[in-house]
């Protein structure tokens, strides 16, 4: 069965460590998942913890299904599972993204760094600054030789003045194209202070909070 990890597992993949004892799966939202699912829930002596209860009618809806292991093995290690995730592409665009990486001769396949940024876009706290950690190591780790979607993906979601303004020093092609798209964008070609940008980034989260509270 197809599945993505998502969550801080995937962040510590990518280079933003998080310690997490929550192993956080994206699966299709088909009818036969749940069942298949099952099964390998049953091998962890995992047991649905919290609400609401595992059926694909609460995937659909966008909620997370919250198990909890009881296998020697896995000892209270936590799985969460979803189908829906606000402001994030369907299943089938997400599977055709994804980055496969290989740890300790296993493969995991993960949610690829934008769609998790997206994903991270949430009402909690512990989020906003994974985003930006998310964010920082994939710049420093692509920034030598960027490609134009690296660049255009650094402008719409950086949250890191300093950064930005590095990559607009650069690419004011790219921002004049972009600075409609996003408040800070506009503020960087107008060449606004740090405390200005700061606090455009801090309105954008906030919007994005509420948006997640609604969802």
């Amino acid at each position: 069965m197809q599945a993505l990890l998502i969550g801080g597992q995937a962040c510590v993949f990518y280079g933003a460590a998080e310690f997490s004892r929550v192993w956080k799966f994206a699966i299709p939202d088909k009818p036969e998942n749940p069942a298949r699912l099952q099964s390998a829930l049953d091998d962890l002596q995992a047991k649905p913890i919290a609400v609401p209860p595992f059926r694909a009618e609460f995937l659909r809806r966008g909620h997370a299904v919250h198990f909890r292991c009881a296998h020697p093995e896995a000892m209270h290690l936590r799985v969460d599972v979803m189908s829906k995730m606000r402001g994030v592409d369907e299943f089938t665009l997400l599977w055709e993204r994804r980055t496969t990486v290989e740890s300790a001769g296993e493969e995991f396949d993960l949610l690829s760094l934008p769609d998790l940024v997206r994903a991270k876009k949430t009402q909690r706290d512990k989020d906003w600054p994974m985003i930006r950690r998310l964010l920082e190591a994939h710049y420093f780790e692509f920034n030598q030789n960027p490609s134009p979607p690296q660049i255009e993906f650094w402008l719409r979601e950086l949250r890191t003045p300093l950064l930005l303004r590095e990559v607009v020093t650069s690419h004011l092609d790219i921002l004049k194209r972009l600075r409609d798209e996003r408040r800070v964008l506009d503020l960087l070609w107008q060449n606004a202070d740090d405390t200005v940008l700061h606090s455009a980034l801090h309105d954008e989260e906030q919007r994005e909070r509420a948006a997640d509270r609604a969802y």
